[in-house]
């Protein structure tokens, strides 16, 4: 996907270990309404493999993993 992602809420996870954005992922889509994006921030490599495998298994759609140059990563879901 080479379209720049607007994001509807970002959740800042930096710093955190498996399984805390995990868990702070799914408490935040609760959040959203269907359709909309949730860009998460983070820093844990594991995350990079957890978050598509949870988007599968909850049945969201994972969109894009971006490796921002300041050393963390964005990753985008879309509620469903």
């Amino acid at each position: 996907m080479s379209e720049k992602i607007n994001p509807d809420k970002t959740l800042d996870c930096r710093g955190q270990k498996c399984p805390m954005p995990i868990i702070k992922t799914k408490k935040e889509l609760e959040n959203l309404e269907s359709g909309q994006i949730l860009e998460i921030l983070g820093t844990d490599v594991g995350t990079k493999n957890d978050l598509p495998s949870f988007a599968e298994k909850s049945g969201n759609e994972f969109l894009q993993t971006i490796e921002d140059p300041e050393g963390f990563f964005r990753f985008y879901l879309r509620k469903s």
